[in-house]
């Protein structure tokens, strides 16, 4: 959210105003909203019109959904391309993700790595506590991947990895599995983890039968590629960075 919103001399901005003015709807229909009981702040629905609000720290929800705080910060979404390291300088001179995001003004972090010869999505942020508590494996957010992979991955595949493998640095959980596609020499799979251990994904896949040609990160929580291309980059919206504050607990 804009952090050139026009707020009073003790920093406060009506609540309506706030809404409106971060694209929730019209003045007219945020009002509505608010008096039908769909607005909550720090937990307490507000019904009252003109109520002020901090817009940096308060902790909005309309009709449930998080609303993020005016911030100075940005929150991004890269598609990485494969072969571009995940670290935002490199002393060797490889192509990093700080390459990609050269023309940017801030000091950008990234959430969390992939591997080099992996590809697709990676946040990117100033927010340092966000990008610290994203990535942290207790906060549990879904990450889904799409791996080209050697052989046909058959259905009794499929319910083995759903029901857990055991990797030498420990078991690995998968949520969801499925294959996309078949042929007879190699087959396409999506897979949900939650965890982040270094090659994760390829060990899996590799530890039941079926070596990664090739692998793309395609969403992490509620956030998605979708049409993104490899190298490109777009904001979070305001419905993505809401449950990724919720989930982080920020």
């Amino acid at each position: 959210m804009s952090a050139d919103l026009p707020v009073d001399d003790d920093g406060l901005v009506r609540l309506q105003k706030l809404l409106a003015q971060s694209g929730v709807a019209s003045r007219r229909k945020c009002e509505e909203l608010m008096l039908d009981g769909q607005v909550e702040v720090d937990g307490e629905v507000v019904t009252r019109l003109g109520t002020k609000v901090d817009p940096r720290t308060a902790v909005i929800r309309v009709a449930g959904k998080r609303l993020p705080p005016v911030s100075p910060h940005v929150y991004l979404v890269l598609n990485k391309p494969r072969g571009v390291v995940s670290t935002m300088s490199d002393p060797q001179g490889r192509r990093t993700l700080g390459d990609l995001v050269a023309d940017r003004p801030e000091r950008l972090f990234h959430v969390g790595r992939l591997d080099t010869d992996t590809e697709g999505l990676i946040l990117l942020t100033n927010d340092g506590d966000f990008a610290q508590r994203v990535a942290h494996p207790s906060y549990e957010l879904d990450k889904t991947y799409v791996a080209e992979v050697d052989g046909v991955v058959e259905r009794a595949t499929v319910r083995r990895l759903k029901d857990g493998v055991e990797l030498e640095d420990g078991p690995v959980e998968v949520h969801r599995c499925r294959v996309v596609s078949a042929t007879d020499k190699r087959s396409i799979v999506e897979l949900t983890i939650h965890e982040g251990r270094n090659r994760i994904v390829r060990r899996l896949l590799e530890h039941v039968g079926h070596p990664v040609r090739r692998l793309t990160r395609t969403a992490i929580g509620p956030v998605q590629l979708r049409r993104l291309k490899a190298g490109q980059l777009r904001e979070l919206t305001r419905d993505e960075l809401g449950v990724l504050l919720d989930a982080a607990r920020l």
